[in-house]
């Protein structure tokens, strides 16, 4: 008999606002500009690309290349998406 596996994606398991927010939030922790991107990708796929990306004001195809792994979204895009996924960034001093 075969075992039969699925990749594993994150986007099926961020249900909730306070997950998402918590998975975003530990990606920031981390420092890593690419683990940040790739975070904002699974959220949103987790709330549907399409939708994400005609709020962000960006086409579909623009949002999957600039969430791409050798992607660089500009900072509009990144601002634009932090608020289709229905958050803000905020900022505090490190000290």
């Amino acid at each position: 008999m075969t075992l039969v596996t699925t990749p594993f994606d994150a986007a099926d398991y961020l249900d909730t606002p306070e997950a998402q927010a918590e998975y975003l939030a530990a990606a920031f922790e981390t420092g890593d500009g690419d683990f940040v991107k790739k975070a904002l990708a699974t959220l949103a796929r987790a709330h549907g690309m399409t939708d994400v990306a005609k709020s962000a004001n960006v086409s579909r195809q623009s949002l999957y290349r600039s969430l791409a792994e050798t992607g660089d979204p500009k900072l509009s895009t990144f601002l634009g998406v932090v608020k289709a996924l229905g958050m803000k960034v905020t900022i505090q001093s490190a000290g």
